[in-house]
């Protein structure tokens, strides 16, 4: 069977055939280990495995048993037949397989099978391992072809990459057991089977002292030591889910992102009362949330309700923020009329408290598919559970002694004369609520922003176009 090269796999590149450059065993195993974090990144066990043939990497893949549902989808099964397909014969004699993963019984005997001349493990596994851990089936005299084996290569870097997934599914698995608050609703887990674009592994908070036992979702996604960390706040009626086209970018670059859902929306807790919600309240999550993870280098990244709260937030911890990127929102200051875009906006969802989320960004977005609007309505299962989306639009602070409205006033004041960042905005065109005008007027309260980048076909959700923004933005800021 033919399986495809996995999405996103590097191995190729820098190990193509006019590479002149001779290989070793540490060099084919850094490959393994770039598929072992694909596998990482897909929500499955971080094993990664290549075969080599003449100094080139003819097969690569990593363990697919979850998301395939196939229990054979080893990271050395994918791998194996990748090179097959790839040689036209189901023999890779001449050939060698590199994986960061000491090889089960069933990964043993395909080497085995496949007369493979070599096999390169990194970490032991001492529950499976049929290489001299349990058995060793590669010593067994009785089989008609021997396979050479080679361990405890890079087997550091295989164990760390292991333990940190481990960690992450403990810590969830912990935390998805945090008691429900009798006030509030959680949204069951199988709303948010198949999201499209979507894999990367949940964190939660319910130690932070304002959420009070609440369980909070983020997304933290690693990056490189020296690399900055991106902070995406979304806004109403999107979550986490609406940075799924700019993560992976950031990521490339090196850099970590972290990306919570607010309190009532995705996967975090919601209030089963409006009154709950308060501008203050939030604000103050978020300040908690930031020192509890230490963020630092911060590149704020902020869009409709993540603008009106996050850029509330750098004026608290000036030393923790590097940059902003800026989309489609405003600062609610209480002396400034509310643009009348948004007034519609309000009276809507006054008179339409439960429409549609899925018809929102189908009717903003035509080039989104039919499964991507319906992850935005993920969350919200019935009416009860859109607490936070009913009590938003209200929120926005319109006159002075608002809440909300004078930290926002002394928020403008930081940014108009305190602010030593570098600043990157970006418009959605076609916004009727947050548009150009409402952003050219915030862009004159933020020191240092020059022209915005102008996205013509893109509304309010601009992140639904946010590829070219997010290629500029590390651009932009790269340290």
């Amino acid at each position: 069977m033919h399986v495809p090269w996995p999405l996103g796999w590097s191995a190729w590149a820098w190990l193509a055939p006019t590479s002149n450059a001779v290989k070793t065993d540490h060099d084919f195993m850094q490959a393994a280990l770039a598929q072992a974090q694909l596998a990482f990144e897909a929500g499955e066990v971080p094993v990664g495995a290549v075969v080599v043939k003449d100094g080139v990497v003819i097969g690569a893949g990593f363990n697919q048993a979850i998301g395939s549902q196939d229990p054979c989808a080893h990271a050395e099964v994918v791998a194996i037949r990748h090179a097959a397909a790839n040689l036209g014969n189901y023999r890779l004699e001449g050939c060698r397989l590199y994986v960061t993963l000491e090889p089960c019984a069933m990964c043993a005997g395909a080497a085995i099978t496949a007369r493979l001349d070599r096999v390169v493990f990194g970490a032991t596994e001492p529950k499976t391992g049929a290489a001299g851990s349990v058995l060793n089936l590669f010593d067994e005299e009785r089989i008609n072809h021997h396979t050479s084996v080679t361990g405890d290569v890079c087997s550091a870097e295989s164990q760390a990459l292991l333990q940190q997934f481990f960690q992450s599914r403990r810590q969830a698995q912990k935390l998805s057991h945090v008691p429900l608050r009798d006030d509030a609703l959680r949204t069951p887990e199988d709303c948010f089977a198949n999201l499209p674009d979507y894999p990367w592994q949940p964190h939660y908070l319910s130690n932070l002292p304002s959420l009070n036992g609440l369980r909070m979702h983020y997304l933290d996604e690693p990056g490189q030591p020296s690399g900055l960390t991106y902070l995406c706040l979304h806004g109403n009626p999107a979550w986490s889910y609406l940075y799924r086209k700019m993560i992976p970018v950031f990521q490339t670059d090196g850099h970590r992102v972290v990306a919570p859902d607010l309190i009532g929306f995705g996967k975090s807790d919601k209030p089963k009362r409006d009154h709950a919600h308060t501008f203050t309240w939030h604000r103050l999550v978020l300040l908690e949330f930031v020192e509890a993870l230490d963020l630092q280098n911060v590149v704020l990244v902020v869009q409709d309700w993540g603008g009106l709260l996050g850029l509330t937030l750098p004026m608290a911890a000036p030393h923790r923020y590097r940059g902003l990127l800026v989309m489609n929102t405003t600062l609610a200051t209480g002396d400034a009329p509310l643009s009348p875009g948004f007034i519609a906006w309000r009276e809507m969802c006054a008179k339409n408290p439960d429409f549609d989320v899925a018809r929102l960004f189908a009717r903003g977005n035509p080039h989104m598919s039919a499964a991507e609007c319906a992850a935005y309505m993920a969350p919200y299962p019935d009416r009860g559970y859109r607490g936070a989306l009913r009590a938003f639009p209200p929120m926005v602070p319109d006159f002075e002694d608002a809440d909300g409205a004078a930290v926002s006033r002394q928020a403008r004041e930081f940014w108009q004369k305190n602010w030593k960042g570098q600043t990157l905005m970006a418009v959605g065109l076609q916004d009727p609520v947050l548009g150009l005008p409402v952003m050219q007027a915030l862009r004159g309260n933020v020191l240092g922003c020059g022209e915005p980048m102008v996205l013509e076909q893109a509304g309010h959700f601009v992140q639904e176009h946010g590829l070219p923004i997010a290629e500029a933005a590390v651009r932009y800021f790269r340290p």
